[in-house]
């Protein structure tokens, strides 16, 4: 039966009817600003699914996009989708022999691609695909590859591979003879069809196909979308991974709710110089993204004059004290204000600036838990920095920090339509309108996440303040205890991501590992931000040549057990946090990369996976160690892998007094 419910295509053709001249999508090509009208928009989504349709894709088939940020693709989505297809993005960072299984997981025989760089992996999949065949008797695999970029691909020739322009050209010959076809299709679409599958990160094994309908996305967009006022003049810099729900979410389900304009930049070096040039209202990203901002800023501030970084300390050290206060609306002293106020002239404008941030309205960040000390940063400086909190499976939409209600320790409350329950074992639970519909193909996964009361089980720890602010602690398989006196069950809580946020706080730090559970101590591995260090040591004339040297420099080591005590100070005087102090760290001697399994695509610490490989570094450090000898294999980006190996030094950190609370 037909509904009128809406559907990510039906929200397309109202904005053109509404709106066709308005600018729907940007994109910075050669230099230039090129821009697609909700008309021109509409009209080439229905080129592109009429096209598919006459290389046989129809309802239900899923269609592979694999690329960066380009508003093809983001048609493409919406192409799949007008024919009752289902989309399915995908890291375009993978290597082959990862997104062959997703490949085959979800039955893909149409890939849309940005340039030849996707084109040659998917080429390679598909031998990969056919290779197994042979051994399993598989019939099905990628029949069709089509790019966007036609750059270096002329005397390509393989079967199945076509440019985006012919696939137009095939889609409005198509449409032509076929009258009616492609309305008919968008009419049929049920607002509680699958839109999209998203593959999670796979922390903790093979990644799992996330079923999500137009109905989940476009109420987690449109609870988004009213909850900040978002709309046609707002404009958003789309970034981040199509892979990743909160993409999904800000760049697909936002923008068809709220209609704002999409805005794709030239490449991922050039998204600060682009951000500045088109000033976004509207701004979202990971914490790490968060991270490398300040860490950027850190480095130049470094190398500025010394009144200028007088001048910047005298004034940021204001601003952690009243900015957010300032940006909540709560009372501030007006010398204060007039100071802050002079600030804003000096250094808090241009530096927002220098971020692509001087028009920033409202920025959200997500994906993983944000450090306190980073959050505070970003509001002290004038930033309406907010978290939302949500997994995948929820379609990023669980919780969303409302204007004048931000707490830096919780991630909001309930968003619209949503359930939040705490299981008795502080698990968050959750019900409503964002939940999955399924695991793709996977009953068996699909029953463990979700009850039979509705409630998805996120594998998340959290608490509920007296105003349903919801605080995650840590991921609930993370959580865990230090041993407490003579051995005994009795020890402290041990929240590991709640201290690697601390210590990532330092631009120094680009990424850390604490081990603690059912140990006496707390130890670390940490990854130095080569960037950072290295422009430390360049400005002291320490030589060093490459990743591997610089880590095992001892004035490194030295400024890494210096930003460990300050992280150590912090914990001291925290309630309940003082005896998760760090005890011991090393600096590893490479960077923890997705490419070696250490890292999920989406940058989140693989811990089991990390603890098990760097075994006899984890034990070193808790034998009472000074040192230890290690060889790693490592990959590298043209498939080749080799070996990194140094001996490294294992140091004590300075720890502080334990600060009793008060009674």
């Amino acid at each position: 039966m037909q509904t009128t419910a809406p559907t990510f295509p039906r929200l397309l053709l109202a904005h053109a009817e509404a709106r066709p001249e308005a600018p729907a999508v940007r994109e910075k090509d050669l230099g230039i600003w090129q821009t697609w009208t909700w008309n021109a928009v509409a009209q080439e989504v229905r080129e592109m699914a009429c096209g598919l349709a006459s290389l046989g894709f129809k309802a239900f088939d899923n269609l592979a996009i694999v690329g960066a940020n380009r508003p093809h693709l983001y048609m493409a989505v919406l192409a799949a989708q007008s024919l009752r297809g289902v989309p399915v993005p995908l890291y375009q960072d993978a290597v082959a022999s990862e997104m062959v299984f997703m490949l085959n997981d979800a039955g893909i025989e149409f890939v849309i691609v940005e340039d030849q760089e996707q084109v040659d992996k998917l080429l390679e999949c598909r031998e990969l695909q056919q290779a197994q065949e042979g051994r399993e008797g598989q019939s099905s695999g990628i029949r069709h590859i089509i790019y966007d970029d036609p750059k270096g691909l002329r005397h390509y020739d393989q079967p199945g591979l076509m440019s985006y322009e012919q696939l137009r050209e095939l889609g409005r010959a198509f449409d032509k003879v076929n009258a009616g076809y492609y309305d008919r299709a968008v009419a049929s679409g049920e607002a509680t069809d699958v839109g999209v599958i998203l593959y999670t990160s796979g922390t903790t094994g093979r990644p799992k196909g996330v079923c999500q309908t137009h109905a989940s996305f476009i109420a987690a967009g449109r609870g988004g979308v009213e909850t900040d006022k978002l709309g046609p003049g707002d404009n958003i810099m789309s970034y981040l991974p199509m892979a990743w729900v909160g993409d999904h979410l800000f760049s697909v389900a936002q923008w068809l709710v709220g209609g704002f304009t999409l805005n794709c930049p030239e490449s991922a070096e050039t998204v600060m110089n682009d951000m500045r040039e088109i000033g976004p209202s509207y701004y979202f990203g990971p914490p790490r993204t968060f991270e490398g901002l300040l860490t950027a800023v850190s480095i130049r501030m470094e190398d500025a004059a010394a009144p200028k970084r007088w001048l910047y300390a005298k004034f940021m050290a204001l601003a952690q004290r009243v900015g957010a206060d300032i940006l909540n609306g709560a009372p501030v002293s007006t010398g204060d204000r007039v100071m802050y106020s002079l600030g804003n002239l000096l250094i808090y404008g241009p530096l927002r600036n220098v971020l692509g941030m001087s028009r920033i309205r409202v920025a959200y960040t997500a994906g993983a838990a944000i450090g306190p000390d980073l959050f505070r940063f970003y509001r002290s400086i004038g930033v309406n920095l907010k978290q939302f909190y949500g997994q995948t499976e929820t379609c990023a939409y669980v919780c969303l920090q409302q204007d004048g209600k931000v707490k830096l320790q919780t991630v909001g409350t309930a968003a619209p339509g949503i359930e939040l329950k705490i299981a008795d074992d502080g698990e968050v639970l959750v019900r409503g309108v964002s939940v999955l519909k399924e695991y793709y193909k996977r009953p068996d996964a699909t029953a463990e996440v979700l009850d039979a009361n509705g409630y998805f089980h996120t594998g998340d720890a959290g608490v509920l303040d007296s105003e349903g602010h919801l605080r995650i602690i840590d991921r609930a398989k993370d959580v865990g205890k230090l041993n407490g006196p003579a051995g005994t069950c009795m020890g402290a809580i041990f929240a590991p991501n709640y201290i690697e946020n601390k210590l990532k706080f330092f631009p120094q730090i680009k990424e850390a590992v604490c081990f603690g559970n059912g140990r006496d101590e707390v130890c670390a591995f940490i990854n130095i931000d080569f960037e950072a260090v290295g422009n430390w040591a360049e400005r002291r004339g320490l030589a060093y040549g490459g990743y591997v040297d610089l880590a095992g420099k001892p004035e490194v080591l030295t400024l890494v057990a210096e930003c460990i005590a300050k992280v150590n100070a912090d914990l001291a005087a925290e309630d309940g946090m003082g005896e998760t102090q760090i005890a011991r760290f090393l600096v590893l001697h490479k960077e923890l990369d997705p490419d070696d399994d250490e890292l999920t695509r989406t940058r989140k610490v693989r811990r089991g996976f990390i603890a098990e490989k760097y075994a006899v570094l984890v034990d070193a450090l808790y034998g009472g160690k000074t040192e230890q000898y290690i060889e790693t294999q490592v990959k590298f980006e043209d498939g080749r892998t080799g070996a990194v190996s140094a001996t490294l030094k294992i140091n004590d950190a300075r720890t502080f007094p334990i600060v009793k609370a008060a009674a």
